[in-house]
């Protein structure tokens, strides 16, 4: 069985929980919404792609397309 890789969701989640960073911070430096980040922190909703990119570009989290 292979090791699964965490989510976008989970990286996000735990750079800003690990940033040290307030929501207001993080909103005024990436650009999104201090409520939405809230309602992601909390599981409520999940955030729109062209956020998600905003946030990853933030924390410097990368993506790639996997080989197959």
């Amino acid at each position: 069985m292979r090791k699964q890789k965490n989510s976008m969701t989970d990286l996000l989640k735990q750079a800003i929980a690990n940033s040290g960073r307030t929501f207001t911070d993080i909103e005024r430096a990436a650009g999104v919404q201090r409520a939405s980040l809230l309602r992601f922190m909390r599981g409520e909703t999940s955030l729109r792609l062209d956020k998600a990119d905003d946030l990853a570009e933030y924390f410097g989290i990368e993506s790639r397309l996997k080989r197959k």
